[in-house]
């Protein structure tokens, strides 16, 4: 089964997250099939803190990956990022 998750990188007490598709056999910050993103949840100033293809996202559930919870709300906010950008150029 393939599963859609993050895979911790980063140092001590500076955790920075890939959201990755993987197979869920693999180890956390193993093997993956495809890298969809990042989440830098200390960022600061101007740093970006979620950046996710939304299009593959899709396609890998659609196919049959299934997210994990905290991958869920991540693309939850990333959607509605998305919507409020796309708001705010037209």
């Amino acid at each position: 089964m393939v599963t859609i998750r993050l895979a911790r990188h980063g140092s001590k007490k500076n955790p920075f997250y890939h959201i990755t598709v993987a197979e869920r056999s693999a180890g956390r910050d193993g093997r993956f099939v495809e890298r969809l993103g990042f989440y830098n949840p200390v960022a600061k100033g101007k740093e970006e803190e979620l950046r996710v293809n939304l299009e593959r996202v899709q396609y890998w559930i659609s196919v049959g990956a299934q997210p994990t919870d905290k991958v869920k709300r991540l693309v939850t906010r990333a959607r509605k990022q998305a919507a409020g950008s796309a708001a705010a150029a037209a």
